[in-house]
């Protein structure tokens, strides 16, 4: 696990609100020379603990308005269908997010589509047409209060 200090912290916390943020201000704001800020940046990159540079894109705008919850049971966990069944899950892009957890249900899905038709046409290609699913739980969103992807990071404050 890579040893992170406080201002490595700092610039993770500014990244995580906009990645798109110029050296120099993070800098700025870190107290730290830009080139130093550009090192560290890399090195987290490197080690993984950065491990993409993306956009955060509003479904609602691109098309795609439901959110749907989606419990998933299966009848065996035999590695080579647990395995098979994540990559299945992996590899739909109308899948955002997998879980694989404990409790009653094995996997929780986190599923963005356009119309109840396209989650149906999902759920056959998923569900029924597998045969380790023993059956699914299907909770749509009513409205999306909190998402996102930034991790809360020791040693900052955000009163």
């Amino acid at each position: 696990m890579p040893q992170l200090d406080n201002f490595d912290y700092a610039i993770l916390d500014i990244l995580q609100q906009d990645n798109r943020t110029p050296l120099r201000t993070i800098g700025e704001r870190v107290h730290l020379s830009a080139p130093a800020v550009q090192r560290r940046i890399k090195a987290m990159e490197e080690s993984g603990v950065i491990a993409a540079n993306a956009a955060l894109v509003d479904p609602n705008l691109v098309g795609k308005s439901l959110t749907i919850l989606t419990e998933v049971y299966i009848e065996s966990e035999r590695l080579d269908l647990l395995d098979a069944i994540k990559a299945a899950f992996v590899a739909a892009p109308e899948i955002q997010q997998c879980y694989y957890v404990t409790g009653d249900a094995d996997f929780v899905l986190v599923i963005l589509v356009a119309t109840m038709a396209e989650y149906d046409a999902l759920t056959r290609r998923m569900f029924f047409g597998n045969p380790n699913v023993k059956r699914f739980r299907t909770l749509v969103a009513l409205d999306r209060i909190k998402t996102g992807s930034a991790v809360a990071l020791p040693g900052l404050s955000h009163s």
